[in-house]
Parts: structure tokens; C-alpha cells; sequence
């Protein structure tokens, strides 16, 4: 049995190059993590349950828990973005170019 080769990543732009997938889809799981970051965050703070937030953004306990459990894999960023100003958050966007 071969031996798994083991790789560390330590951003998402490296996990994306580990995975063969393009820049582009590094910057999309770091925008996506911290908005679940972000979500989790808010929630526990505000000791807001699952089905509070659920109500409040027009989806289900389901997603919000999900969401919770930082399994975002079917969940649309749109919904997150949702998510975050029914709980009182507004995203403020800002650029910054990396050095190649």
C-alpha cells in the first residue's frame, strides 16, 4: 500500500494551487470562509438560535445549521451574503492586488 503524501497549505491561494485549481477559485474559498466565519461569529454573539436565523433570512434551520457546522459546500454565496444582513451585518468589499 502506497503511502499518502502528506501537503500543508496555509491560505487559500496555496490550498488552491495544491488542488490544481486556478487563482480565481483560491480567492472564491477565502471570500466564502470568511463569511462563514463571519455568520458563525454574529450568531453565537448575539445568542441567536438556528431557527431565529433561519426566520430572519428566509431559509431553513437546515442550511442555517449547516452553515453553523462550516459545511457551506451547497449553499450560495448570495444566500450568505442574505444571511449576514438579516443578522445585522453589511459586507464592505475591498481589494487588495498580491504581489505575483
Amino acid at each position: 500500500m502506497k503511502k499518502a503524501k502528506v501537503t500543508v497549505t496555509h491560505n487559500a491561494s496555496e490550498l488552491a494551487e495544491a488542488l490544481g485549481l486556478k487563482p480565481a477559485d483560491g480567492v472564491e474559498i477565502e471570500v466564502r470562509s470568511d463569511l462563514n466565519d463571519k455568520i458563525i461569529e454574529v450568531v453565537k454573539k448575539k445568542g441567536l438560535t438556528h431557527a431565529d436565523v433561519a426566520k430572519l433570512a428566509e431559509t431553513s434551520r437546515t442550511r442555517i445549521t449547516a452553515l453553523m457546522n462550516r459545511n457551506s459546500k451547497d449553499i450560495s454565496t448570495d444566500l450568505m451574503l442574505r444571511i449576514l444582513g438579516a443578522i445585522g451585518v453589511y459586507a464592505k468589499i475591498q481589494f487588495k492586488t498580491r504581489a505575483a
